[in-house]
């Protein structure tokens, strides 16, 4: 895992600003914890290898979210619930990343192989966002009620992510 970015870096106060402006001005929803954590998914996904931080017994990085729940060996001993919560939130986190950032990726992915994903990754998305915050304990970070609500919003989400990219493509005058 890469170094996470500090809450003063110029990068993180840009995601965090865009995140808060589309969601509490744009979209209305006013929810600084959905926003803290948005912030801090687009600062942890900067980097490659936390979009795939989970490998097999053999060392090999996993691609496909259906491995992450089969053949994900964690490095640190943790019970069944423990593991289970942290795949799926990060299902979950992958999910809400490419439907709201990336979605032509996903789109490119359809030419591939048959069956629509980005309806997939919607439903994938906000159904291990349940999961997770079904396995969440009282002091896990963060709070299952947060779980709940990104798993409860997640379209709001997504469409709040997909603005924040238009802002951020219109503020380096990138096609939209």
């Amino acid at each position: 895992m890469i170094e996470p970015l500090r809450p003063e870096h110029p990068l993180r106060r840009l995601f965090g600003g865009t995140v808060q402006h589309v969601f509490y001005v744009d979209m209305g929803i006013c929810d600084p914890q959905i926003a803290d954590y948005l912030t801090e998914m687009l600062s942890t996904f900067i980097h490659v290898n936390d979009l795939y931080p989970f490998h097999d017994a053999s060392g090999k990085r996993l691609r496909d979210l259906a491995e992450w729940v089969t053949d994900t060996q964690l490095t640190e001993p943790l019970s069944p619930a423990a593991r289970q919560r942290i795949i799926h939130k990060h299902i979950g986190d992958f999910s809400l990343f490419w439907t709201g950032v990336f979605p032509e990726g996903l789109r490119r992915l359809n030419r591939l192989s048959p069956g629509d994903r980005l309806s997939e990754f919607l439903r994938q998305g906000k159904q291990s966002y349940s999961i997770a915050s079904e396995l969440t304990n009282p002091d896990d970070r963060p709070p299952a009620r947060v779980l709940q609500r990104l798993s409860d919003t997640f379209e709001f989400c997504v469409h709040g992510l997909n603005l924040c990219r238009k802002e951020w493509g219109a503020d380096l005058n990138l096609p939209g």
